[in-house]
């Protein structure tokens, strides 16, 4: 980032925002379970299974994590704070799906 002459002008951590999806997966996989036994086998979907608990146990209460890092070529071309960002969100409305 430095030798491309990148600033780092915002990080977020996004602590349980992972953990939150691997379970929505999980919930939505556990619904198509048969048709997906169908299509791969048993062995797949328990495997898959497994990734999806034990990755969301790793995001929940180990130490794995995700960050977003939001870089520019100009340290000054964005606002100070955040608010921008919400108010981007807003005007995206009803085609922004949040995983509660």
């Amino acid at each position: 980032m430095e030798r491309a002459g990148l600033w780092v002008t915002d990080i977020e951590v996004l602590r349980f925002h992972y953990a939150d999806t691997l379970k929505a997966w999980g919930d939505r996989f556990a619904k198509a379970r048969p048709k997906m036994a169908e299509l791969y086998d048993e062995r797949f979907c328990r495997m898959w299974e497994y990734y999806l608990v034990a990755a969301e146990m790793g995001f929940r209460y180990g130490r794995h994590m995700n960050l977003q890092l939001q870089l520019s070529k100009r340290a000054a071309s964005l606002p100070t704070t955040r608010g921008y960002m919400a108010e981007v969100e807003e005007g995206l409305g009803e085609g922004v799906r949040r995983v509660a």
